[in-house]
């Protein structure tokens, strides 16, 4: 990992953050420090702003095809580092190097994407008086904080920027505390490729993002993370009147139909709930399956858990590495116990495993219930908790009883119960037989507890935009 003592970036300058909060970043395979990081002070924090704001006008003014180029370049700069920011990735948060690369090249994707779709957006004419011209134009919004999560590092952050900028905001980015060495490379190459002042960076915990989120000067808020701090982001951005775009926290359902070969359907749950640790937004975190394939799913599901090979995300073999720190693993095997406690069964896994790291296998629970706080609430590690339903209409009303609305899965061979499924269950994102994909530029806005606002695709364009009605009369009396 490459020295670094600079954690802020101000208008096109770097500075060492010199506030009361330093934290030692770890590895999470084995415990090593990686780095001492500064934060940003509060400071810092008002000068980055300030930036942003200075640099808001010039750059809206720019031609929407000049800023698709320099988005085009940053797409470049990125692929250029690309083995250098996975390596980083697998190093702050413990991904298997294959899926780190693939966040970047996923990173790279979103920029190429919104360097095209930029110039092409806008808004539509009016049909009025033939004296007069009528038209709804987009522009941007101004200034936007945007404040990414440590799981996907560069993708979620590649999107939301590159979303920002390339509609001619400003941004001030506030990657999370645990992946810092990720983001302050990556606002290293994307500043390159963009006048001063059009991206900063601050680096720094809670209270940072707090501060940005209730400033004054931000008029946009993009964030993803937990439910509790979406929440309070919205309370903060209300007292300004900053439009919010949040991706909170979910308890993704997957419904395992009768009349599905079992074994499938169990690779496809082992992929929903252990990809990544089980550390991603749309993991699966909780099963129903029918009674009448219940017993083989079962035993293949625990067969695929017990053989995933484990190990540091460095090594090319590892399938599951790492939780994020152990103070994350504390709380994944909590859930798991308080569920044992209340009558679910091990079927394999949930213990925490001997040495150094902070590593936890893969388990599958059996005769979960939906009171438990692991099928209730999200979970976001590698943790399968299984219900066995009567009925795909049973399995079909608990998948929907949940306060979040991230996404959900369905796998059946009944096109009526498919129909059913993606009309009853309340998500942005509904899967009917495979828990992950899908076509490029599909977007989808969460619900309740799990948020709101696109958060990707090409609606990502129309949040970071406002419109103004126009209408020019040509004839004065």
């Amino acid at each position: 990992m490459r020295p670094r003592d600079r954690w802020t970036l101000t208008g096109g300058r770097w500075s060492q953050g010199g506030g009361d909060e330093v934290f030692t970043v770890t590895d999470p395979a084995t415990g090593e420090p990686l780095g001492v990081v500064a934060a940003s002070t509060a400071a810092e924090a008002e000068a980055a702003v300030a930036a942003a704001r200075d640099a808001a006008p010039g750059w809206a003014a720019v031609p929407a095809a000049e800023r698709g180029a320099a988005l085009h370049a940053a797409s470049r700069a990125v692929e250029e580092r690309m083995g250098e920011l996975a390596a980083l990735v697998t190093a702050e948060m413990g991904k298997p190097s294959g899926d780190a690369l693939g966040g970047i090249e996923a990173g790279i994707g979103t920029l190429r994407q919104y360097a095209e779709l930029g110039p092409l957006h806008g808004g539509r004419s009016l049909q009025g008086g033939r004296d007069a011209a009528d038209f709804m134009t987009r522009e941007p919004l101004g200034v936007a904080a945007v404040i990414t999560p440590w799981n996907d590092p560069v993708a979620i952050a590649c999107g939301l920027v590159g979303a920002a900028v390339v509609t001619g905001n400003t941004v001030v980015h506030k990657p999370y505390e645990r992946t810092p060495h990720t983001g302050a490379l990556l606002a290293e190459l994307l500043a390159g490729c963009l006048p001063d002042g059009v991206l900063n960076l601050v680096t720094g915990g809670a209270a940072l993002g707090e501060a940005l989120a209730g400033h004054p000067d931000v008029d946009v808020v993009a964030h993803v993370g937990s439910t509790r701090a979406g929440r309070r982001v919205a309370e903060l951005a209300a007292r300004t009147g900053a439009r919010t775009l949040l991706e909170n926290g979910g308890a993704d359902p997957l419904v395992v139909d009768a009349g599905v070969d079992p074994s499938w359907a169990a690779e496809q749950a082992a992929l929903g709930c252990f990809a990544n640790a089980g550390q991603i937004c749309t993991s699966v975190e909780r099963v129903y399956v029918h009674e009448a394939v219940a017993e083989p799913f079962l035993e293949a599901l625990a067969d695929r858990a017990r053989n995933l090979r484990m190990g540091p995300g460095a090594d090319v073999t590892t399938e599951l590495g790492p939780l994020v720190d152990e103070r994350h693993r504390t709380k994944v095997h909590q859930q798991v116990e308080k569920a044992l406690a209340d009558g679910a069964r091990a079927l394999t896994g949930a213990r925490i495993p001997a040495g150094s790291g902070s590593f936890y296998p893969a388990t599958v629970l059996a005769g979960c219930t939906d009171r438990m706080e692991v099928m209730a609430e999200e979970t976001f590690g590698p943790v399968a908790p299984v219900r066995t339903a009567a009925s795909f209409e049973q399995a079909l009303d608990a998948a929907r009883r949940s306060r979040y609305g991230l996404a959900a899965t369905v796998l059946t061979r009944d096109m009526a119960h498919a129909q059913a499924a993606w009309r009853a269950l309340n998500a942005g994102t509904v899967k009917i037989n495979a828990v992950f994909g899908g076509a490029p530029g599909g977007a989808a806005t969460p619900r309740r507890a799990s948020g709101h606002g696109f958060g990707f695709g090409p609606e990502l364009l129309d949040e970071m935009t406002a419109v103004k009605v126009v209408h020019l009369q040509a004839v004065i009396p």
